[in-house]
C-alpha cells in the first residue's frame, strides 16, 4: 500500500514526512533542501540563524535576518524552487520581523510553536505562505483556531501535534512527561474533531501532522492508522550526511544509549529533552556558567536570573563542542546507530511504512 501524499492548500508533498526544525543551526538549508529533494518537506530552524555572522553579538537582528534570507535562497536554489518551510518560536524576540522577512523571501510554510502565534495570520496576509501552528492537545488547537477565526477570519492550513517523546522544548508539564500519560491516537482524533467546524466554515481540509517519537516506517504507518495525515520527524534526520550540525553533534546521537536522553528544565522555564552530557551534568550539580554576551534572543529569558545562556549552549554544540553545549534530542535517540544520506533514509522510511500499511490492510480485510 503506497503512502498517501500530504496536501496542504494548493501544495502537495509527495511523501507525508515533514522535517522537524532543530536549532540553533541544526536544520539549515543543507538538510532542509535534501529532505525536500527526497520528496518530503524540508524545514529550516529560524532561531538565531545568524550565529556565524561577524556582527551577531553587535547587531543580532540584522545578522539573523541576513542569514535567514541566505538560508531560504540557498534551499530554494538547491531544490530548484521546491517547497521549503521555516520554524519560528513565538517566544523569540523579533518574531514579527523574522516572519515578515521569510514571507518576503517567498517561504512556502511557517510552522510556529513555543507560545501562542496569535499575530501570525496578519503577518502572512496577502501571501501564498501557509501557516501551521504546533499544539500539544485538542484544547490548544481549539484555542488557536477560535482566535484566528475571530481576529483574522482564517483557519490554520495544517496543525502539528507534538507529543511527549519529542526533543527540545515541550508543551507539557514535567509530571506529564515523566508519567507518559499521553495518548497519540486519542489526541489525533480529538484535534481533528476540534478542527472540523473550521474546515466546514472555511471550506478547506486542515491536515493533522503528528510529531514526537516517530522514528521508523512502523511509527509512520501507526500514526497514519490513527488518523494523522502526515508525520514530522527530527531526531532521525540528525544522523544524515546532509545535516547541518558538526560531525561531533551527529556522533553524540549515534553514541547515545537508552538512558542518555533526559528531561530538563531549560533556562526559559520550559521542560525539554536533551542528551545527558557533561554540560547538563554540571548544570544539574549547580554550576552556573558566566554569561559573557547576551543577544536578547528570547522574550522569556532574563539574563540576570537564567542558569545559563541557552543560545550560547546550543551554538557550542552545533559547532562541535558537545562537552560544553546543550544537545536537544528525542526520546528515541538511542535507536540511532548510523549516519546515512537523506535519500537513503527516506527510501528506507517509505519502504518500511508501505510494508506495514499493506500488512494492516491485509489484516483488516481478513
Amino acid at each position: 500500500m503506497k503512502l498517501p501524499e500530504l496536501k496542504i492548500g494548493q501544495f502537495t508533498i509527495k511523501i507525508p514526512i515533514i522535517l522537524g526544525a532543530m536549532g540553533v543551526g541544526v536544520t539549515r538549508s543543507g538538510l532542509a533542501s535534501a529532505v525536500t529533494t527526497a520528496g518530503g518537506l524540508g524545514v529550516i530552524s529560524g532561531v538565531n540563524l545568524g550565529f556565524k555572522e561577524s556582527d551577531f553579538y553587535t547587531n543580532r537582528l540584522e545578522a539573523n535576518l541576513r542569514a535567514l534570507r541566505h538560508e531560504i535562497q540557498t534551499a530554494k536554489t538547491k531544490t530548484k524552487n521546491g517547497l521549503i518551510g521555516v520554524n519560528f518560536m513565538v517566544a523569540m524576540n523579533n518574531y514579527k520581523e523574522h516572519v515578515t522577512e521569510a514571507v518576503k523571501e517567498g517561504i512556502d510554510f511557517i510552522i510556529s510553536g513555543a507560545g501562542l502565534p496569535a499575530e501570525l495570520p496578519g503577518l502572512v496576509k496577502g501571501s501564498r505562505t501557509k501557516i501551521v501552528p504546533i499544539v500539544s492537545s485538542a484544547k490548544a488547537a481549539q484555542v488557536i483556531a477560535k482566535l484566528w477565526d475571530r481576529n483574522h477570519q482564517i483557519a490554520p492550513d495544517a496543525v502539528v501535534i507534538e507529543g511527549i517523546k519529542a526533543g527540545g522544548h515541550l508543551g507539557f508539564s514535567k509530571d506529564e512527561l515523566l508519567n507518559q500519560t499521553f495518548d497519540p491516537e486519542g489526541v489525533i482524533k480529538a484535534v481533528k474533531i476540534a478542527l472540523k467546524p473550521y474546515e466546514i466554515k472555511y471550506e478547506k481540509t486542515i491536515p493533522v501532522i503528528f510529531a514526537g517519537g516517530v522514528y521508523d516506517g512502523e511509527d509512520i504507518a501507526q500514526m497514519l492508522s490513527y488518523g494523522a495525515d502526515g508525520v514530522q520527524m527530527a531526531t532521525r534526520f540528525v544522523a544524515t550526511e546532509e545535516c547541518d550540525a558538526h560531525q561531533n553533534f551527529k556522533d553524540a546521537y549515534v553514541n547515545a544509549n537508552a538512558s542518555t536522553a533526559k528531561i530538563i528544565i531549560s533556562p526559559v522555564g520550559m521542560p525539554g529533552r536533551a542528551l545527558n552530557n557533561p554540560f547538563i551534568q554540571r548544570i544539574g550539580a549547580g554550576e552556573k556558567p558566566k554569561i559573557e554576551r547576551c543577544v536578547n534572543c528570547l522574550s522569556t529569558c532574563n539574563p540576570k536570573t537564567t542558569p545559563y545562556c541557552i543560545s550560547a549552549a546550543l551554538v557550542a554544540s552545533v559547532q562541535g563542542d558537545v562537552e560544553n553545549g546543550l544537545i536537544f534530542a528525542g526520546e528515541n535517540v538511542f535507536k540511532v546507530d548510523k549516519i546515512l544520506p537523506v535519500a537513503t533514509l527516506m527510501k528506507e522510511l517509505v519502504d518500511e511504512a508501505e510494508s506495514f500499511l499493506s500488512l494492516n490492510s491485509i489484516g483488516e480485510n481478513q
